[in-house]
């Protein structure tokens, strides 16, 4: 790396680790404005309280990284064209690639970075953060029972009501009233098994259910079995039991929570990748949206690349009097990127789009306008 590099690149550092500060920063306050009260009516711990705000924060990173990089971008490239620095460069013979070839390095650099937040540090953060609130909420449970205020069982502790799971490789449908996440107990479980025409063949019924991590089996207890004639769908045979274990009854219940009571944007990169690679072979309309928010979380690795596209083109060109217009364009080009996303996530909700070409939409999009405004430059 020459002079120019290395000044180039350490001025855009510089103003790079201020706007991550000070963006971060401004998600924090909201967070804790969004969240802090929830936790003080509950008496949480203010240690539990620290601990949680500081696993979360990292999960933001991706999303502050690129409009960090393009506001940092605009304005050190804008105040070199201010003060004729890229005037007197190109004078000395340089293109703006050779100009920008230290950014350009850097932007490779964070796309890697990128990839290893979005596949180590925000799923750690998400899941992790969501393990702590959940237990801050179930000792808050916990607490409010030892007093009276409600059940001291623990069955009762972290219940999820009505939760239903469609096993579409198995074919089984199951529904579950309640499920507690303390003590892992399920109650009211309904257990469909039909054929390959979705017809139902038997029906298990449990006053409760328990799945046991290491055989990865359920056992239901105080229930009753029907068979069905598939064809006609008539009652042919019921049959109370007890206890009932299943060995092929291999759902995993935290799966099951995953599909049933979390969004797709809620979820960690590992566990979207855990439910695509598990319906890998499905057409399941409900996890298209999985499906699509998975692949958009690839495809943003390449957000540092284009960030840097599109900023040189408007830092170069025409911005000699104040940022604020590179800013107001950059705002501009977030919002059409927005709509863009949001546009391509519908349709390919809907199945009007792969999932795959819904999540690359939106980024080949801006790759082709920064593409053209790289054309457009002298």
């Amino acid at each position: 790396m020459n002079l120019l590099d290395r000044y180039l690149l350490a001025e855009w550092l510089k103003m790079l680790g201020l706007l991550l500060a000070a963006t971060m920063g401004l998600l924090l306050m909201t967070s804790l404005y969004d969240e802090l009260r929830d936790f003080t009516q509950i008496n949480a711990a203010m240690g539990d309280i620290l601990l949680y705000f500081a696993t979360s924060m990292p999960s933001n990173l991706t999303v502050v990284l690129p409009l960090s990089m393009l506001l940092s971008l605009l304005f050190v490239l804008g105040k070199l064209h201010r003060n004729n620095e890229l005037t007197a460069i190109r004078a000395a013979g340089l293109n703006i690639f050779s100009t920008t070839r230290s950014l350009w390095l850097a932007g490779i650099v964070l796309c890697g970075v990128s990839l290893l937040l979005n596949a180590r540090v925000v799923p750690w953060s998400v899941e992790t953060s969501r393990s702590l609130r959940d237990t801050i909420l179930f000792r808050a449970e916990a607490e409010k029972a030892a007093s009276g205020a409600q059940p001291a069982d623990a069955d009762s502790l972290g219940l999820v009501t009505t939760m239903a799971f469609d096993n579409r490789p198995q074919n089984r449908m199951w529904f579950i009233n309640r499920y507690s996440q303390v003590s892992g107990k399920a109650f009211g479980v309904t257990v469909s098994e039909m054929d390959a025409q979705r017809r139902e063949k038997t029906r298990l019924m449990a006053r409760e259910a328990t799945y046991d991590t290491a055989a990865r089996s359920w056992t239901l207890l105080d229930g009753r079995e029907l068979w069905f004639d598939p064809e006609l769908g008539e009652l042919m045979r019921s049959v109370t039991f007890e206890k009932k274990t299943v060995p092929y009854f291999n759902e995993d219940p935290s799966l099951m929570l995953l599909v049933g009571t979390k969004r797709a944007q809620d979820l960690s990169f590992n566990e979207l990748k855990r439910i695509t690679g598990y319906f890998a072979a499905e057409k399941n309309p409900k996890l298209i949206g999985y499906e699509v928010r998975y692949y958009g979380m690839l495809f943003s690795t390449l957000g540092p690349l284009i960030v840097i596209a599109i900023a040189v083109p408007f830092a170069v060109s025409g911005v000699r009097v104040n940022p604020v217009v590179g800013v107001s364009k950059s705002i501009g080009l977030f919002v059409i990127y927005y709509i863009l996303s949001n546009l391509a996530t519908l349709l390919g909700t809907k199945g009007y789009v792969e999932p795959v070409w819904a999540a690359a939409m939106p980024n080949l999009a801006m790759i082709g306008l920064a593409a053209w405004f790289f054309g457009r430059l002298r």
